[in-house]
C-alpha cells in the first residue's frame, strides 16, 4: 500500500461508515496492488474518509481499524459527519475538492444517503463497491434489475417524505454506479453475486487478513456469533433468546461474540438467562477470529460471517456452522423479503456446515455434516 503522510489529493478516495467496510477497503487495496502489472506490485495511492456514525461501538471499532490502516501507510481522514446540524453541510463542502480530483472512488455502502450524495459530486470514471456484508447481494440484484436502492430488511414499498425528497439524488447515484462507455464499475466481494452486464466482480478472499494475522490458537469450545436481526426488527426478541439458548446447550458453547449493533439490554439477557460470556470485539470478527484464540467451531445464524469466516480462517481447523432462521421467529414488521433473503444467505455460503433448524435440546457434541 502507499506511503504515509498527508496528501493534497488522492488517486483513490474511499468512503466508509463501518469497520467491515474499512477492512474490505484494505483487502481491496492489497489485492489491487498484487494484480498491478510489472515484476513488483505497485502500491495504491489511497485516502480513506471515515464518515463517523453515531453508534459508540461502531466508532470504537472504526478507530481501531483506522490505526491498522495507518500502519499500512494509508491516509485516513476522520469526518464527524453526523456531529450536529451543520456537520453534513460542512463535511460535503470539505470533500467537494477531493471528490473532483479523485481518479477512482471506492464506497462501502451504496445504500447510504451520505454516500449517494457524495457520488453526485464525483467525476471519477472508476468506481469500486466493496463489501458491506450481505447487503452487497441485494445491491447487485437491485442494480441488475434497475430498481431503486433499498435495504433488504426495510418493510414494504412505501416511501416517506424524506425518501421522496431524496429520490433525485438516489437516482443520480444509481446512474453513477451503472457502468457505461466512460465509466468502469467494480464490485469487490466475498459474497456469491451475479453481476449485471459491464460490472466487474473481483473476489475478496481475505488475503490481507491472512497475510497479517494468525494462524490462531484454537480452544476446545464452541463460540456463538450474535446478529442484529432483533435490532433491525426482523426477528422477535424472545424467539431469538430461545434459539441462542438451544444452540448454547446443543454445542456446549460458553462465549457469545456480540454484533456491534446489538443492544445492551439484549446482551444482558443473553448473559444472565442463557449464561454465556459476552465478548464485545474491538475489531471485525474476521480479524478477531484470525488472531485468536477462537473456538474449534463457530456457530451463527444467517449473516455475513458465514461467507467471510471460512475465507479468513482458511488453512485452520475451525469449522463454521450456520443455522436457519425459523419463519415463526419473524416479527410482523419484518419485510416480506426477509425469509427468502436469509435463506439465500445460508444456501449460498461455501465451506460451512448446515445442521438445519435450531435444536431445543441436544447433546453438546452433536455431530455436524459438512455440506
Amino acid at each position: 500500500m502507499s506511503g504515509s503522510g498527508a496528501k493534497k489529493s488522492a488517486t483513490t478516495l474511499a468512503f466508509v461508515e463501518s469497520p467491515v467496510q474499512l477492512l474490505n477497503v484494505l483487502e481491496w487495496a492489497y489485492t489491487d496492488a498484487l494484480r498491478a502489472p510489472g515484476p513488483e506490485s505497485k502500491p495504491v495511492d489511497l485516502t480513506v474518509v471515515v464518515l463517523s456514525p453515531h453508534d459508540p461501538m461502531t466508532r470504537g471499532q472504526l478507530r481501531r481499524m483506522a490505526e491498522l490502516a495507518r500502519d499500512e501507510g494509508v491516509t485516513v481522514r476522520w469526518e464527524n459527519a453526523r456531529g450536529g446540524a451543520g456537520a453534513p453541510l460542512k463535511t460535503v463542502g470539505g470533500l467537494r475538492g477531493p471528490l473532483r480530483r479523485a481518479a477512482r472512488v471506492v464506497i462501502g455502502d451504496p445504500f447510504s444517503r451520505y454516500v449517494q450524495l457524495l457520488l453526485t459530486l464525483t467525476r471519477a470514471k472508476d468506481l469500486v463497491v466493496v463489501d458491506d456484508g450481505t447487503a452487497t447481494m441485494e445491491f447487485i440484484s437491485q442494480l441488475a434489475n434497475g430498481e431503486r436502492l433499498v435495504r433488504w430488511h426495510r418493510r414494504g414499498n412505501s416511501r416517506g417524505v424524506v425518501d421522496m425528497a431524496f429520490a433525485p439524488v438516489s437516482a443520480t447515484a444509481r446512474r453513477r454506479l451503472t457502468p457505461g462507455r466512460k465509466r468502469r464499475v467494480e464490485v469487490f466481494s466475498s459474497m456469491p453475486v451475479e453481476p449485471p452486464p459491464g460490472v466487474t466482480v473481483t473476489a475478496n478472499d481475505f488475503s490481507w487478513t491472512r497475510a497479517r494475522f494468525g494462524p490462531p490458537r484454537l480452544t476446545r469450545g464452541t463460540d456463538l456469533v450474535g446478529t442484529s436481526l432483533v435490532e433491525t426488527g426482523v426477528v422477535d426478541l424472545e424467539r431469538y433468546l430461545e434459539a441462542v439458548a438451544g444452540l448454547a446447550e446443543a454445542h456446549g458453547a460458553t462465549r457469545y461474540f456480540a454484533h456491534r449493533r446489538e443492544s445492551a439490554e439484549k446482551l444482558s439477557r443473553v448473559s444472565h438467562e442463557v449464561g454465556l460470556e459476552i465478548v464485545r470485539p474491538d475489531l471485525p470478527l474476521e480479524l478477531i477470529a484470525r488472531r485468536g484464540p477462537i473456538g474449534h467451531t463457530i456457530v451463527s445464524f444467517p449473516s455475513t460471517v458465514v461467507h467471510t469466516l471460512p475465507l479468513a480462517l482458511a488453512g485452520t481447523e475451525v469449522k463454521v456452522a450456520v443455522y436457519d432462521v425459523d419463519p415463526a421467529w419473524l416479527t410482523s414488521d419484518a419485510s416480506p423479503r426477509a425469509q427468502g433473503f436469509l435463506s439465500g444467505v445460508t444456501d449460498t455460503a461455501r465451506d460451512v456446515q448446515r445442521p438445519g433448524t435450531v435444536p431445543s435440546t441436544a447433546a453438546p457434541d452433536t455431530p455436524l455434516a459438512m455440506s
